[in-house]
């Protein structure tokens, strides 16, 4: 098993609470001092991140969603899904991204989703009262699972 651990924090930072992956990826990015945890803000998934997937033992996909109550988080496990290999570009899901890393390394690291539900995606540059509440805990809940596995 590979060791170390990569976060992706995504979303547009000009669409309110779409921007906390990149604000959580952000804030890790500049505090994080272990080499063996990578931090990457990206606007959206894409083909190329296989690559830094395939070198790690666990990637956290840091993201908002429009479902459940604003400021509610949730971590869930992802699995490659082979069934979207076909999409290129737009509309990547970690799923589809873990199926590229699949398909293309014939690797399968350990993925987390971190989801925080958003309250506004309208435009604008700050995060709902909500969100930036729970983003501490989220920065936080992130690090400890990246560090444990960079650490195993």
């Amino acid at each position: 098993m590979r060791d170390g651990a990569l976060v992706i924090g995504y979303g547009n930072p000009l669409r309110g609470d779409d921007a906390l992956g990149l604000k959580v990826a952000n804030s890790l990015a500049a505090s994080v001092r272990d080499e063996s945890i990578e931090v990457v803000a990206v606007p959206q998934l894409a083909p190329e991140l296989s690559e830094l997937i395939n070198e790690v033992g666990l990637v956290i996909f840091v993201d908002s969603s429009h479902i459940g109550q604003p400021g509610s988080w949730a971590c869930e496990v992802v699995e490659p899904d082979a069934t979207s290999l076909h999409t290129f570009g737009h509309h990547l899901t970690p799923g589809s991204l873990l199926g590229y890393t699949q398909a293309l390394f014939n690797t399968s690291p350990r993925a987390l989703l971190v989801s925080v539900a958003g309250e506004s995606f309208d435009f604008g540059q700050e995060l709902s009262p909500a969100v930036a509440n729970v983003l501490p805990l989220v920065e936080q809940f992130v690090r400890k699972n990246a560090t444990q596995a960079s650490r195993s």
